[in-house]
């Protein structure tokens, strides 16, 4: 039966913190707390030593009808709340081979990493919302342990929970889990061509095709030939979830 202490890795178990490691810390939240004010994402950071929420931002998406400081109470009893039994699962599963994986690397590498990952939040009204999270360590330990850790939550532009992706900081690939066979694999970057930043870029700014074709000195249909091939590139259906998935993964 999973509880609690099931987020938290024997092998990232932090029992004690040098003074090294508190000093990285100072102010560190003021800052967290104005980007926040800046994005449209949720962001919340982890604290691994005390198995905890230090900081939930005040951002809907995320707090399924709480307000920040109640949800930053809850803490991890937060997701046996409002997380459905399967993605429970699924982000147990996340949390073990998430940390294998940081565990493979170089103390100097880990930071450089983040893990991406789709799955549903009970909202206030009973209904079901597929998410998207990504954590990034803020914070190691002198030993390497993951102490601090930041997450920003959008909408998923993903159909189905899952989708468990790492990327590195600088790197042109990225490396997805394939649940069917338990292993990494690692594939090319997705990268968008001049043409399509061009129109996504205006799309984010709320023009039209025919405005967006003006813009540009061409045609309608030649921005909606961009747009397909867009589509079909990130396996999106919409320019919104477009917008979305380049954002989320950093395109633009």
């Amino acid at each position: 039966m999973a509880d609690l202490n099931s987020f938290f890795s024997l092998k990232n178990s932090i029992k004690t913190l040098t003074d090294t490691d508190k000093r990285q810390t100072a102010n560190y939240l003021e800052v967290v707390e104005a980007f926040a004010r800046t994005t449209y994402q949720s962001v919340y950071v982890i604290d691994y030593e005390q198995k905890g929420f230090e900081y939930v931002s005040d951002n809907p998406l995320f707090l399924c009808g709480n307000t920040a400081a109640e949800v930053q109470e809850m803490g991890y009893a937060f997701y046996f709340k409002y997380v459905p039994q399967a993605d429970l699962e699924l982000l147990l599963k996340i949390n073990t081979i998430g940390f294998d994986f940081y565990e493979t690397k170089p103390l100097e590498e880990r930071k450089e990493y983040s893990i991406s990952y789709d799955f549903h939040l009970k909202t206030e009204a009973g209904k079901t919302l597929l998410i998207n999270q990504s954590l990034t360590p803020l914070f190691l330990t002198e030993s390497g342990k993951i102490w601090k850790a930041i997450c920003f939550v959008s909408l998923s532009t993903q159909q189905q929970s899952g989708n468990i992706t790492i990327t590195q900081k600088g790197s042109t690939e990225k490396r997805i889990y394939d649940l069917a066979t338990d292993c990494w694999k690692t594939v090319e970057k997705i990268e968008l061509t001049k043409r399509e930043q061009e129109i996504l870029h205006y799309a984010m700014r709320g023009y039209a095709i025919t405005e967006i074709a003006e813009l540009l000195y061409i045609s309608s249909n030649t921005v909606k030939f961009h747009r397909k091939k867009l589509f079909e590139k990130l396996g999106v259906s919409t320019i919104y979830e477009a917008i979305s998935y380049a954002t989320v993964n950093k395109l633009m």
